[in-house]
């Protein structure tokens, strides 16, 4: 067996017959030895569904008269541990093959897709092949309305700023559509609870990975899994893999706001004018956020960024943009919204936290791209020591 095909399911009992039949068109027209693995958490007759198509199958190879050689196997599980993420685990463990692609029950996988990914795989120079929505060609018009891309486009450009160094050649870390040698995933470190499997995979050991464009299709039969319960999943498991960068960078954005406030508090009770204290405040806890952050939060990154002047020109000038937009955005909401100012505050300085981190994360210290600026040999040594000093915030 030369690849098993990993496909969770939950409630896709109307994608079934179309699903093995366009997968055993794609790998029998591609010289492909393989196998189907369904993992099936369904509270429909999806799983009767595989049988009778797995039974079928067998019959027929059995007689000779299958126009195809693809076994069709089925795990249901009573209790769905884990979510789509343990179900793609469990597939793993029953698989045939060392080489495992991973796809999705409702065809907006393409599984005319399997052939590339194949090709590009056994080329033998990476681990995971993933199909992007977002590389090359890749589009993603499968997603239901304009709404859903937006989020689909933000959650990962989160997902990157929150793993800048373990994503930084990978489009899209989202998609469910990926094939990887299981023998370079550890199961044993992974902590499956939800659906983005493939962000866990690469999130916890560093992996060689090749991209794959393809399009994103609407579903085939039966309605989308996503919800605002998925949202929240999502969210928690984002928070639970790298929840060390970016709780320090909320602890020294709350030491920076308690910094503002005693500045403003001493300068005025100097007799400084307000609005003069406010900027002076503000400036000084700009740049003190930025060393802090350079120090603690960033220093895995830094030696692979820019230099430090040019990281502080883009931290500086985007926290002075931040601050000119947000507080109008506060006026106008207390002003027509019938929102208190507490609160105005509030929700725009929570926002201005995930954007702060996302643009720190992808564009102060985005890594340097080839001819930029090389480090002294001084430069080197002093980084390298002081690296020894800290402990690694990437996972």
């Amino acid at each position: 067996m030369l690849l098993s095909i990993v496909i969770p399911t939950f409630n896709e009992a109307p994608n079934i017959e179309e699903l093995v039949r366009r997968v055993a068109s794609a790998v029998d027209g591609a010289g492909i030895e393989a196998e189907i693995v369904f993992v099936d958490d369904s509270t429909d007759a999806t799983p009767d569904v595989i049988r009778e198509v797995a039974a079928r199958v067998t019959a027929e190879r059995a007689e000779g008269a299958a126009s195809t050689d693809l076994p069709v196997r089925l795990i249901h599980r009573a209790h769905a541990t884990g979510g789509l993420g343990g179900a793609v685990m469990a597939g793993f463990a029953a698989a045939e093959s060392d080489a495992c692609l991973v796809m999705d029950g409702d065809l907006q996988h393409p599984p005319e897709e399997i052939p590339e990914l194949w090709r590009r795989f056994v080329r033998g120079d990476v681990d995971v092949v993933i199909a992007s929505r977002y590389a090359g060609g890749g589009t993603a018009e499968g997603l239901a309305d304009r709404t859903r891309v937006l989020v689909s486009k933000g959650a990962t450009a989160l997902t990157r700023a929150m793993f800048p160094i373990r994503l930084k050649d990978v489009s899209d870390p989202m998609t469910g559509y990926f094939l990887v040698d299981r023998r370079t995933v550890d199961g044993a470190q992974l902590k499956p609870r939800g659906f983005k499997i493939l962000l866990e995979i690469l999130a916890r050991r560093p992996m060689r990975v090749a991209e794959v464009p393809f399009d994103f299709a609407d579903r085939h039969a039966g309605e989308s899994k996503a919800s605002v319960r998925q949202g929240v999943h999502f969210l928690t498991q984002l928070t639970a893999l790298r929840f060390g960068k970016m709780s320090l960078f909320a602890v020294i954005g709350g030491l920076g706001a308690i910094a503002n406030i005693a500045i403003v508090w001493a300068l005025t009770h100097m007799d400084v004018d307000y609005i003069v204290a406010a900027v002076i405040a503000a400036e000084v806890t700009i740049i003190g956020n930025f060393l802090l952050q350079e120090r603690f939060v960033f220093q895995d990154m830094r030696e692979s960024a820019t230099g430090v002047w040019q990281r502080f020109a883009k931290s500086f000038a985007f926290n002075n943009a931040e601050a000119v937009i947000r507080i109008p955005i506060v006026a106008l909401m207390v002003s027509s919204g019938h929102i208190s100012a507490v609160v105005a505050t509030a929700i725009t300085l929570v926002i201005a936290f995930f954007v702060r981190f996302v643009f720190h994360s992808l564009v102060v210290y985005a890594p340097r791209k080839a001819g930029a600026e090389q480090k002294s040999p001084a430069r080197v040594l002093i980084d390298e020591l002081d690296a020894q000093a800290t402990a690694p915030g990437e996972l």
